[in-house]
Formats: structure tokens, sequence, C-alpha cells
């Protein structure tokens, strides 16, 4: 059993900067965070490895926000969670886009690697978010781009939960919106797997 004192000690000083800490924090809970992964990805020991490394590099990057109060094991779950997430998400376009390549008869062979990664989308993403009220542009961006939980946005810009919920909702119907007139089915259809509300 976990020494919550022990847990609250070592978060403190993670929040300070400790990388020992921070080794102590990883071989704590990495193997936790790698049998969760394990169980809701099916058993992807290749997802479950990628997932637990990027997680705790997650913690790192965001380390002075870390609450020592609030449960540790639960703040990685959902950030592993949303990390996963983002992989299906990914494997998802990658298939759809080159099923659509297939079907169009175009010759993937001429396409660079950035084409294969749907670098076109993510320009036109970032194209659409420039035209996104400030606050609301940095919401996004922080979410679906840096992978920012509503919480963590939250306090890096001083507004509420609620507020980064219903400004990320709004930012998403935009942009679902401008797709849906201006492109076709398979391009809205790759958006929507792209950035599928959490």
């Amino acid at each position: 059993m976990v020494d919550s004192t022990d847990e609250k000690r070592l978060l403190a000083e993670l929040g300070a900067g400790s990388f020992q800490a921070f080794e102590k924090l990883y071989h704590r809970y990495s193997g936790k965070l790698y049998n969760f992964i394990m169980r809701i990805s099916a058993g992807n020991r290749y997802m479950a490895e990628e997932v637990v490394q990027s997680t705790f590099i997650r913690i790192w990057e965001v380390r002075g926000t870390v609450d020592p109060e609030s449960s540790f094991i639960s703040f990685l779950c959902t950030i592993a969670k949303n990390l996963l997430m983002n992989m299906y998400q990914r494997q998802t376009v990658e298939f759809v886009y080159n099923e659509y390549l297939m079907k169009s008869g175009v010759d993937r062979d001429f396409r660079t690697e950035e084409g294969i990664d749907l670098h076109f989308l993510h320009e036109y993403i970032d194209s659409l978010a420039d035209k996104l009220p400030e606050q609301r542009k940095k919401i996004f961006i922080l979410s679906k781009r840096l992978h920012y939980t509503n919480k963590e946005i939250a306090e890096q810009l001083g507004i509420s939960e609620s507020t980064v919920a219903t400004q990320l909702s709004l930012a998403i119907k935009f942009m679902r919106t401008q797709l849906m007139q201006n492109y076709d089915a398979v391009l809205a259809l790759l958006f929507v797997f792209f950035v599928n509300e959490v």
C-alpha cells in the first residue's frame, strides 16, 4: 500500500523540479499504469509501452501544476487515456486516408511522408484556428495540439474548467461546420476522427 504522506512529499518535490522524486514516482507507478493501459487497449503491448513513456514525459513537462493533495494515479490514468485515444485516432485517420487514396486512384508512391501524415489537414485546421477568438484559439491549441487537460488549461489561463469546456466545444463546432461546407465527405470524416471531443 502506498504511503500517502510519502507520496505527497514526492509530489511536492516533483513540483519543485526534483528529478529524483520523478524517478521514484516512475518506478512506483509505471508498472501499474502499464497494466491499466494493457487492460483498456485489449493487451496491446506496443501501445501500453508508448503511452506509459509519453505519460511520464507529460508529467515532467507539467510538474509544476501537479497537485500533491489529489490522487496521482488518477491524474496519470487521465493523461494516459487521452494519449491512448489520440493514438487510436491517428491510426484511424491514417487508415481512412489510405483507403481514400486507393479508391480515388491516387498514386501513393508520389506522396511525401508529410502527405501521408495528413500534413495538409493539420495546416487547414491551423488556418481555421486562426479565425477563432484569441482565447478560444489558445484553448483549442492547448487541448488538441499540446494535449493539456481542461483543468491544466483553466489553471494556465486563469479561467474555470466549465469555461474551457464551453470554449473548446464552440471551437470544434465552428471547425466541423467549416469543413462540412468546404470539403468533401471524406475530409469531414477525417476531421471527426482527428479532433473528436474528449
